[in-house]
């Protein structure tokens, strides 16, 4: 039996990043629940055959790898940091690479992070359409951490743990739970 894998992805530009290590903790959460191995990626990670490529065959054979897994992921966790009241170009740049139904019925757990709260609605206006026009299964509970929220670029926000608990029991209740662990819903 093959194992199941939980991809995340960063739009971050930037090293360090509160949203890749904000993806990895989630992307690790839902690993757990489900028995599935994690992979997280961020754009960086994609190298330099990312940014000018206009198809998937352009990419070197590290990018294209990485895109492999996340079109076969179980579960995507995606999430950007917000610039400009949306996500990086650099982030979108990879869903325009992909065919529309790559992504077709694949459960999505929507993450972003920003500067303060006023970008909060990123998930709701930015990421759910984007994700909705690859006809994804995007949780319900979708996860927005501001700066006050992170201390020295670790999630330290109670409610925000709170929130990724239920998105993570969420995508697990849909993939199928493993081991049952103490999260609330």
């Amino acid at each position: 039996m093959t194992k199941k894998l939980v991809v995340g992805i960063s739009g971050n530009l930037t090293r360090p990043s509160k949203t890749k290590a904000f993806i990895s903790h989630i992307a690790g959460e839902v690993a757990g629940r489900v028995g599935a191995a994690p992979a997280v990626f961020d754009i960086e990670d994609l190298g330099p055959s990312f940014p000018p490529a206009r198809r998937l065959g352009e990419l070197d054979a590290t990018a294209r790898a990485i895109v492999d897994q996340l079109v076969k992921a179980d579960v995507l966790v995606a999430g950007s940091p917000t610039f400009k009241g949306s996500y990086t170009g650099l982030f979108k740049h990879l869903f325009d690479l992909l065919e529309p139904s790559s992504l077709r019925g694949k459960p999505v757990i929507l993450a972003a992070t920003g500067g303060g709260e006023r970008h909060s609605l990123i998930v709701e206006h930015q990421l759910r359409p984007l994700f909705g026009f690859f006809e994804t299964l995007t949780m319900p509970t979708a996860i927005y951490a501001s700066d006050k929220d992170f201390a020295d670029g670790v999630l330290m926000s109670e409610a925000i743990h709170a929130r990724s608990r239920q998105a993570v029991a969420e995508v697990s209740r849909l993939v199928g739970e493993t081991r049952s662990v103490g999260l609330a819903a």
